[in-house]
């Protein structure tokens, strides 16, 4: 997984990046009609029932716009809100207010969204040893920020990129002739670049996970669209030799029955690629 520093630096360029693509040159609706001395306040209203995600991001975000706005937050990351709450007030210059308004917003929504069916998914699991992960089915530029919200609302991260994990998967294993030429290769290329990172492998079939097994150096197994039958074998078969984790196609109605079978991990694009935003607003208030 990346380091802290890492993922603070992903942070600071979407922060960066998106306040440029927003506002450019200036914010000239503002400039043109609000005095730059004047003071405003403004509160987050909650339009809608879910978990909240990105208050901390939103803090950054005010922060990195105007060091002098000042955040009084009410609501925390993680907690449940419902219409009408108010998440947090944010006091300043107005110009400067605004000019964060969208980015914050922008961000919340979608965080929130996350944050909410992740939750939905992981209260789902509850009694079984069973945890739901994000995958890399994420919005292109904001990674870090979507799976900030899958941890907010109590799932795990799977691998942050290409870089941070080997993940062998069908087409690695087709194209580099079979599954033991594929782990073979891989821990050699490992070896000899020094690095220190973990190596899953996805399984098709019951066939290959015993090709899997009988190679050593592998973190967790990929049981990739098994029905729950087979999956309980897979489980059977792999015992303590690793962790395993179910993934293709699980839902809200099937994720239950595949923890059943007694996986560490399910994993699911779903989190971050399949949500509706949540409602939030920015409004200003005396």
């Amino acid at each position: 997984m990346i380091s802290k520093e890492q993922f603070e630096n992903e942070l600071d360029l979407i922060i960066k990046n998106a306040i440029r693509e927003d506002i450019g040159d200036g914010d000239h609706t503002s400039l043109s009609c609000i005095p730059a001395d004047a003071i405003g306040k403004a509160k987050l209203l909650v339009k809608d029932d879910g978990i909240i995600a990105g208050v901390e991001f939103a803090k950054q975000v005010f922060k990195y716009v105007d060091a002098d706005l000042q955040v009084e937050t009410f609501i925390n990351d993680g907690d449940k809100v419902k219409y009408g709450d108010i998440v947090f007030h944010v006091s300043g210059k107005s110009q400067s207010i605004l000019m964060a308004e969208r980015l914050v917003l922008n961000a919340m929504q979608r965080m929130s969204a996350i944050a909410t069916k992740t939750a939905f998914f992981a209260d789902l699991l509850k009694g079984t040893k069973t945890k739901v992960l994000d995958t890399r089915k994420t919005t292109p530029g904001i990674r870090a920020l979507e799976k900030w919200a899958v941890k907010i609302g109590g799932g795990e991260n799977h691998r942050f990129a290409l870089y941070d994990m080997v993940m062998i998967k069908d087409n690695h294993i087709d194209f580099a002739g079979g599954i033991t030429a594929a782990i073979t290769k891989t821990k050699k290329y490992l070896a000899d670049k020094k690095l220190d990172i973990k190596i899953i492998v996805e399984a098709r079939s019951l066939e290959e996970i015993k090709e899997i097994l009988s190679n050593k150096g592998v973190y967790r197994i990929l049981i990739d669209n098994f029905n729950y039958e087979d999956t309980k074998k897979a489980v059977a078969l792999i015992g303590d030799t690793c962790l395993t984790e179910s993934s293709g196609g699980i839902n809200e109605d099937t994720i239950r029955k595949y923890a059943d079978c007694g996986v560490d991990f399910i994993s699911s694009g779903a989190l971050t690629h399949s949500v509706y935003n949540l409602d939030l607003s920015l409004k200003a208030i005396d």
